[in-house]
């Protein structure tokens, strides 16, 4: 066991990967916060001189309210093994009980994170050209999210962000079990309340608005609506048993409709493939869902690469 990892993430890092080199708590804005640190993960065969590797940046769940970065280590390094530098990223959460941070601060600290790899990411072997942002449930909608501010400025002037990359340099998303279409948290006997969507808008403790209205305003939050033709291409798994098993698909068709390319995986019911199970590497359907998500990366970060060629 990595003596680092918290009591919470054993599970999931058990069996640590040995082949990797760490780089963890990285501050990336420089303030102390424990939101604002990331990990670096490399394969540890990377040596001086070599051919930049793509850039996979990782956003973890937990509805907004919870999780850490520590306990995707094990996730993150499986996928770094492969010939990929992964970028384990934090960010400041919500609350519900009010005096959180909301979807604007989550934003700004991914976005910071980026500006942070376009820095720095090549000293640590990877190429900035090339970067897949990925992200399981509350991480996998800051991750849509954060990949349609590149294209809609309305959004970004929305949450008051400036990009840190371009379009063009989103080889792709990765989408684990994504809260990516926020409709479904208004349909009847949704698993998660309104109070969800209230506390990532501005003002929390003001919001009381009725139902409706609410979904309204729930349109900044919700990626689906700010798919387009020139959203980057995405990779999407999801099971039958996922909350957001019915946001995914939605996603999904969404984006084949604009043109975008997508892969969708998906299990059924009888799987036993939790929400989030991705997270965990020794879970029988992961090793599927990891070769996909490699191959995936391989895929969009040639095509990055043959386009600015």
């Amino acid at each position: 066991m990595l003596p680092w990892a918290p009591l919470q993430s054993r599970k999931f890092n058990a069996a640590p990967v040995r082949t990797v080199d760490y780089l963890l708590d990285i501050d990336y804005v420089g303030d102390h916060h424990p939101g604002h640190r990331l990990d670096v993960l490399t394969p540890g065969r990377a040596t001086a001189g070599s051919e930049k590797l793509p850039v996979y940046v990782y956003f973890h769940g937990g509805g907004w309210t919870s999780g850490d970065k520590s306990a995707l280590t094990k996730y993150c390094a499986v996928q770094a093994d492969t010939g990929i530098v992964v970028v384990n990223v934090n960010y400041r959460r919500a609350g519900l009980r009010g005096g959180g941070f909301g979807m604007r601060h989550m934003l700004h600290d991914a976005n910071e994170a980026l500006r942070w790899v376009v820095a720095h990411i090549g000293e640590h072997g990877g190429d900035a050209s090339t970067i897949v942002l990925g992200g399981d449930s509350a991480g996998a909608q800051i991750a849509a999210l954060l990949a349609a501010t590149t294209t809609q400025p309305k959004l970004a002037d929305h949450f008051r962000l400036r990009p840190a990359v371009a379009r063009e340099e989103l080889g792709g998303l990765v989408l684990h079990c994504g809260a990516v279409d926020f409709s479904v948290l208004f349909e009847p006997g949704f698993i998660m309340s309104h109070d969800f969507v209230r506390m990532l808008l501005p003002g929390y403790r003001r919001h009381r608005m009725k139902p409706a209205s609410l979904q309204r305003a729930s349109r900044w939050l919700s990626p689906i609506e700010w798919v387009d033709e020139s959203f980057p291409p995405v990779l999407v798994t999801t099971s039958e048993r996922d909350i957001f098993y019915h946001a995914n698909v939605n996603f999904a068709k969404r984006a084949e409709a604009a043109g975008v390319p997508v892969e969708f995986v998906s299990y059924g019911w009888d799987s036993r493939t939790e929400h989030t199970w991705q997270q965990d590497a020794a879970h029988p359907e992961s090793a599927e869902v990891y070769a996909r998500l490699q191959d995936f990366i391989g895929q969009v970060s040639s095509r990055v690469r043959s386009a600015g060629a």
